[in-house]
């Protein structure tokens, strides 16, 4: 127990060594005892093993193009000296930021539905800052009136351990190595690329387009393309139909996404729901589609639309979509979404990184 005046919360030194989870337990009830005697119109933050927590790095929530070159061109301290010189002035939205506010959207319905409910989604910073740049963050984000309560301000420290102890659903950066470290930690992640058209966004509907292959499925269909061939993917494919894909990095979010879509469908708001999913892939659907839908079947998933595309690009159909968020394991794919204003995000899984050579 932290807080001041939750002395009774104290756990006894007899039972402290003996349960980690029952003293986490304790350590919750004196933080919320603490937050019901604030008086605050805001919905608290829900605890991390019920929500669905999404942790953002700085440079994905806003733009900070010109700080970054500060500090890469002149060192740390200059950058910190930059942030506090300007802590009052309003740093403008980053690639992340349509996101963010699609899940804050989507959290005001779901508190109306369920007001005692905690399953909703829960929105980190974490950013390897200095706590010293916290207060220009901090002002940005009232400024915008985003909820995001809970702060991780590594100093320069990998986050990759506070992701872990905060049970995270996905993890979105501007920094490829963090989000290949996440990866590599088994949590589902990817890189942040700004549109370079602005594109307007629902904003009452929260709207996350997939790729299929090293992004909701395993790498294992892409393999053998890379390998062997299309006819011998195609013919794989078919032998295989009835056996369903692994999964990759992804397949969590997309079930979380689905979990709260079932929610408003339990109050009988199908047709006014806030969640829409779309499956975007390269795969073409008489040769190879049958084995990912009848995979999204065995899982218990429904998507809203999967979009086959027989390698014709992404690009044109992710503008009808307009999507807040893309997630691709190509750069190729990234690259063309980008163009065209999609906000797009690199999942660094699987056997396309060995493809391409990252700038």
């Amino acid at each position: 127990g932290t807080m001041s005046g939750s002395g009774s919360e104290e756990p006894q030194p007899s039972e402290a060594a003996d349960d980690p989870q029952q003293e986490a337990d304790k350590d919750w009830a004196a933080a919320k005892a603490f937050y019901d005697n604030l008086v605050t119109q805001k919905a608290r933050p829900p605890k991390p093993q019920n929500a669905i927590t999404v942790a953002v790095s700085s440079r994905a929530l806003f733009n900070l193009v010109e700080e970054q070159q500060i500090y890469e061109e002149q060192g740390l301290e200059k950058y910190v000296e930059y942030q506090q010189n300007n802590e009052n002035v309003i740093l403008k939205p980053g690639p992340a930021f349509c996101f963010v506010k699609a899940l804050e959207h989507v959290n005001a319905r779901l508190l109306e539905l369920y007001p005692d409910d905690e399953e909703r989604f829960d929105i980190v910073l974490m950013t390897n800052n200095h706590a010293q740049v916290g207060v220009r963050l901090i002002n940005s984000i009232n400024h915008y009136g985003l909820t995001i309560e809970r702060f991780c301000m590594t100093g320069g420290e990998s986050p990759i351990g506070y992701l872990t102890a905060y049970l995270t659903n996905l993890y979105l950066s501007a920094d490829s190595d963090k989000v290949q470290e996440a990866i590599e930690a088994g949590i589902a992640s990817a890189t942040m690329f700004t549109a370079n058209k602005d594109v307007d966004y629902s904003d009452t509907q929260l709207r996350v387009a997939f790729d299929g292959d090293a992004v909701i499925f395993s790498d294992e269909s892409e393999q053998i393309y890379k390998e062997q061939g299309l006819d011998r993917f195609f013919e794989h494919e078919q032998l295989n139909e009835n056996k369903p894909l692994a999964q990759g990095p992804l397949k969590g979010f997309l079930e979380d996404l689905g979990k709260l879509q079932k929610k408003f469908y339990a109050k009988n708001e199908r047709l006014n729901c806030p969640i829409r999913t779309y499956l975007v892939t390269a795969r073409s659907a008489a040769s190879s589609g049958a084995r990912v839908l009848k995979t999204l079947r065995s899982w218990g998933l429904e998507i809203d639309e999967a979009l086959f595309l027989a390698g014709a690009p992404k690009g044109p159909v992710l503008v009808k979509i307009r999507p807040h968020i893309f997630f691709d394991d190509q750069m190729f794919h990234i690259e063309g979404a980008q163009k065209l204003g999609t906000i797009a995000a690199h999942v660094p899984y699987g056997v396309a990184q060995k493809y391409q050579k990252f700038t």
